[in-house]
């Protein structure tokens, strides 16, 4: 027999990862519609950046990895169930350009408590096209903000911190219209931890691109 309980912590748990398969199902669902829009209409090579054209928006979702301990005593190492990033960029030319991004990566059970870990990313890009695929790196840095509660048994510091960190990344897109990607990419960012200075936070994640 399942215990009442126990069923509505499964769900608890599995809610950020089913909110957020939706929302990219979503957005790809738009996508075919946006693009077939787009093709009836000229690029204006506009961006949501100053100083920069040919802007995009996009959205990734992913598997999180934090970095920071889990402690002793057999407590949970939960990762979370799913990173989602939130970014708009533009290119200064066809291989170079700048992108700004929100990242959250969820609610992780860990340590007996919980670790929150989200952040505001600032990057430039390196882009090379091939065809209709493109291979892309991105360098920079992350403002993080970090909450960490833990049982006191598992050692684990606990608290809120902020601050800067590294960050950098690449991946691949495909290009299935002249305005829309989709693209598999891999970033690390040092979060800031309370009590343990910067520890890694990675994603592996999947997303849709969409060129203005």
């Amino acid at each position: 027999m399942i215990h009442p309980r126990s069923s509505s912590a499964s769900l608890a748990r599995l809610r950020p990862t089913v909110v957020a398969t939706l929302a990219l199902a979503g957005v790809l669902a738009a996508a075919a519609a946006l693009d077939a829009r787009a093709q009836s209409s000229p690029s204006s090579g506009s961006s949501l950046l100053p100083w920069a054209q040919q802007g995009y928006v996009g959205i990734n979702v992913g598997k999180p990895e934090l970095g920071n301990d889990c402690g002793l005593g057999g407590f949970g190492c939960d990762d979370g169930d799913a990173s989602v990033h939130l970014y708009t960029g533009a290119m200064f030319n066809q291989w170079l350009g700048l992108e700004v991004g929100y990242l959250n990566f969820g609610r992780a059970e860990r340590a007996g408590g919980r670790t929150r870990a989200q952040g505001i990313n600032l990057s430039a890009v390196a882009r090379v096209p091939v065809g209709p695929v493109n291979l892309f790196a991105k360098g920079g840095g992350t403002y993080s903000r970090t909450e960490v509660t833990a049982n006191a048994l598992s050692g684990v510091p606990t608290g809120k911190a902020s601050g800067w960190g590294a960050a950098y990344g690449g991946g691949v897109g495909y290009d299935f219209g002249r305005n829309s990607s989709v693209v598999l990419e891999y970033t690390r960012q040092d979060f800031e931890f309370a009590g343990v200075g910067r520890k890694a936070a990675n994603a592996t994640s999947l997303g849709y691109v969409y060129r203005f």
